[in-house]
């Protein structure tokens, strides 16, 4: 019998081919199916055809804009964008900034990738942590 995170799709939107694919890798190491766009028009044309449980979203796609591809996740999806995470820079640009208060978006700083998004997307598809991942 499979599990259930077995049966959990996540959409990564990341242009930089080898970053796609170590993520891609890190997604589907947690049992997860791992589905990849290259840009948000490739992303929004998925999520309108298909059923996802999360999205990772790189805010440095800029095809079209991370607003407008949130936008069109909150329009298409509703449900779905309390299930959008970010990666960013240093969060100190107002307009990103407003964009994650906006849409109350979970967000991890890009030098933190490798560090985080594992428990982030374990937290966020309410997966039970592998003992390496609990904290004493």
């Amino acid at each position: 019998m499979k599990s259930p995170s077995h049966h959990r799709k996540v959409l990564l939107i990341e242009s930089e081919p080898a970053s796609r694919e170590a993520l891609r890798v890190l997604i589907n190491n947690l049992g997860c199916q791992g589905e990849v766009a290259d840009d948000g028009h490739e992303a929004l044309a998925l999520i309108r055809r298909k059923d996802f449980d999360a999205v990772l979203l790189d805010l440095r796609n800029s095809s079209p804009p991370p607003e407008e591809v949130v936008s069109g996740i909150h329009d298409m999806r509703p449900s779905l964008v309390g299930s959008v995470l970010v990666i960013t820079g240093e969060v100190a640009d107002s307009s990103t900034l407003e964009l994650i208060e906006r849409y109350f978006l979970l967000h991890i700083r890009q030098s933190r990738v490798t560090f985080d998004l594992a428990g982030r997307l374990r937290a966020l598809l309410r997966l039970s942590p592998v003992p390496s991942e609990i904290q004493m």
